[in-house]
């Protein structure tokens, strides 16, 4: 990719990916806030500030790694996750399943908010490349967050939410037993095309269709 080509790539993705793992992160401490523990708060974490949640290596350097290595075939990032002390909540095992909820609903609220915006400069007839490109960034990217998170496998959203959801057992001891190994599992999952083939392409396909559906009353009165 030539350079020029690329500056403008990083520009058109840098605002929506900032707000998308900002917002993320700091909905996770706020839902944990309200549901008692402060952890979050006491560490200075409860905040917008994007710089409080960048990771140097996982939300700078390892994209721009994998995208030069996969020729933007592949991306992959963290941000630093909010610290939760499970204990801390009114009712551990039924709260912690909507603190886990909250980052990906605050990435799907975006990618509703991302949608409204194309429709804007839809009607306000508004073709300016660079803008039509991060509106359509800003969904794609705010979609990929809340599918991936999903995934039922811990450390993902989608493995705490599997946690509380399970009855006290052996399923849960064993869910348990594979965390600290789960991010591995997910990233040879996300290599070996698992991940994106049976869980994102799918989970993507709908949220894709509900955001249609949803513009759809907005598109008939403009024609």
């Amino acid at each position: 990719m030539e350079a020029s080509n690329l500056i403008q790539t990083v520009l058109i993705y840098a605002l929506p990916v900032i707000f998308a793992i900002t917002v993320h992160e700091a909905a996770h401490g706020y839902v944990a806030r309200h549901f008692g523990d402060n952890t979050a708060q006491m560490m200075g974490r409860l905040t917008l500030n994007p710089l409080k949640h960048i990771d140097p290596i996982g939300t700078i350097a390892m994209p721009i790694l994998l995208y030069f290595a996969t020729s933007g075939a592949f991306l992959f990032g963290y941000a630093k996750p909010v610290p939760v002390n499970f204990g801390h909540l009114r009712n551990p095992k039924r709260d912690m399943i909507w603190v886990a909820l909250a980052g990906p609903a605050s990435n799907f609220i975006q990618a509703i908010l991302w949608t409204l915006f194309l429709v804007g400069l839809t009607v306000a007839g508004v073709q300016e490349r660079f803008f039509v490109g991060m509106a359509n960034a800003g969904i794609l990217t705010n979609l990929v967050m809340w599918a991936f998170n999903l995934f039922p496998l811990p450390p993902l959203d989608g493995g705490r939410i599997l946690a509380g959801l399970l009855p006290r057992g052996r399923a849960q001891y064993w869910l348990a037993r594979i965390e600290p190994f789960g991010f591995f599992i997910v990233m040879g999952l996300v290599v070996l095309g698992v991940v994106g083939s049976l869980w994102l392409r799918p989970l993507m396909g709908l949220g894709y269709a509900f955001l249609n559906l949803l513009i759809s009353p907005i598109a008939a009165l403009l024609r």
